[in-house]
């Protein structure tokens, strides 16, 4: 060989070599910024095992199909199991004289199981059991259903209302003489369950300005309690609150700074839901309008229950978020945002500072007598620390936050609103509260 052509076939080695380095770089680099997976789901949903106005298998297939990757179907005080029939008149008065029809339809004469003559007062469907439905809706990876109930209770004449979360086993409500008894209460079932059958379960309080009937103050001082709903579609829970309520995001953040600063408890993480009982363009309570993304690999009840035990989730009412990054050393709230085309966004930080005055006055009623309602706080409690516009914003955390939490708003209307002027947002859990 000559000394020109060694040189042509080292000079082609190495290039073949950077070629190659480079390849890896690109590939190393892409998993790096791999987004991590988030699953979306909705963890508050009713069917015609209670007061809902469709078949269970129904209502999961509307969530398959829009992209949805979890269902918990939290029926009240029961769960999908066992032998229940229901007249043809029923179903039809909730759900349309064609709602059978509809249900044949989709899934078939032969799955459907039905007993007497149609036309006449026996004619009855019997509802599939979530054991018997569940092969016609998960499909591994892609779609799973979660077991759920939501114990419906009452104490001081209002309700009190709780969605127990990869339940295994039914748990009736367990009452208490005042609200926070029952709370307390019923989490002492869901957490005895827990224990004996090594589940992961969550019991997150639902919509508390339902009959107004929990106050900030009830859900902080029940510290057992680390989950409550800052927003549900159902237009009947009075999430916006009005003159004499605060609304459900206030609740969230009053209660957290009370268990921060008086009761030395964690904060509370605040979940999305349908609160859905009405599909076939019946009723006002209808489904999509908002959920949860939970960050977890495996599409598992227990993984996700975990997950959302965590607080490694967000909620949603229309905004996708990229990451969600909390650095303790660096002490930065860091929210990425996926994009819509024509769409612009404003991410919110919102908080509480170490120096907050957590004075309170009641409300009065009209004989001036104070209110069973949340009490009236300074505006320094939630209120905005930090605002970026764009699709990535971060917080610096200064050291006077008592916990920090981000609220992305888009430019697009809500597709289904419940408030007014309602956009598309998103909120991330309250995070620097751990010394």
């Amino acid at each position: 060989h000559t000394s020109a052509g060694v040189e042509q076939r080292e000079i082609m080695l190495l290039k073949k070599i950077g070629l190659i380095v480079a390849i890896a770089f690109v590939c190393t680099s892409a998993l790096r910024a791999e987004d991590p997976r988030w699953l979306k789901g909705n963890i508050h949903t009713h069917s015609f095992w209670s007061d809902g106005n469709q078949f269970p298998e129904m209502i999961a297939q509307w969530y398959v199909d829009r992209g949805y990757q979890f269902l918990a179907l939290s029926d009240h005080n029961i769960l999908s199991k066992g032998d229940k029939w229901m007249p043809y008149a029923t179903l039809a008065k909730r759900g349309g004289e064609d709602v059978v029809a509809k249900y044949i339809a989709a899934f078939g004469k032969d799955w459907v199981t039905t007993r007497g003559k149609p036309g006449t007062a026996d004619y009855s469907v019997r509802l599939k059991t979530l054991e018997e439905f569940r092969s016609k809706v998960e499909t591994t990876d892609k779609f799973l259903m979660i077991q759920s109930e939501e114990i419906s209770d009452r104490s001081q004449g209002g309700p009190v209302h709780m969605n127990a979360t990869n339940i295994q086993e039914l748990i009736p409500p367990v009452g208490g003489a005042t609200v926070r008894e029952a709370m307390t209460n019923n989490l002492r079932a869901v957490a005895e369950q827990a224990k004996r059958t090594g589940k992961p379960i969550v019991l997150h309080l639902n919509h508390p300005n339902f009959g107004y009937a929990v106050t900030a103050e009830d859900i902080a001082s029940v510290v057992m309690e680390r989950y409550v709903e800052i927003y549900n579609g159902h237009p009947g829970v009075n999430v916006g609150g009005d003159d004499e309520h605060a609304s459900m995001e206030e609740i969230w953040d009053i209660a957290n700074t009370i268990r921060l600063v008086q009761l030395g408890a964690a904060p509370l993480f605040g979940v999305g839901t349908d609160d859905s009982h009405h599909y076939h363009g019946r009723g006002s309570s209808r489904p999509g309008r908002s959920w949860v993304m939970v960050r977890c690999d495996d599409l598992d009840a227990d993984a996700v229950t975990t997950k959302i035990q965590e607080g490694d989730f967000y909620s949603s009412s229309g905004v996708t978020l990229r990451d969600v990054q909390y650095d303790a050393k660096k002490k930065t709230l860091t929210v990425g945002i996926k994009p819509q085309s024509g769409v612009t966004y404003k991410t919110q930080f919102i908080g509480t500072l170490k120096s907050v005055d957590l004075s309170a006055k009641p409300r009065l009623d009209k004989n001036g007598k104070p209110r069973r309602t949340t009490h009236i706080y300074s505006k320094d409690i939630g209120k905005v620390l930090g605002e970026s516009e764009g699709v990535d914003a971060t917080y610096e955390f200064t050291g006077d936050e008592l916990y920090v939490r981000a609220v992305v708003t888009s430019s697009k209307a809500h597709s289904d609103r419940t408030l007014p002027n309602q956009a598309e947002q998103a909120w991330t859990q309250p995070v620097g509260w751990k010394n």
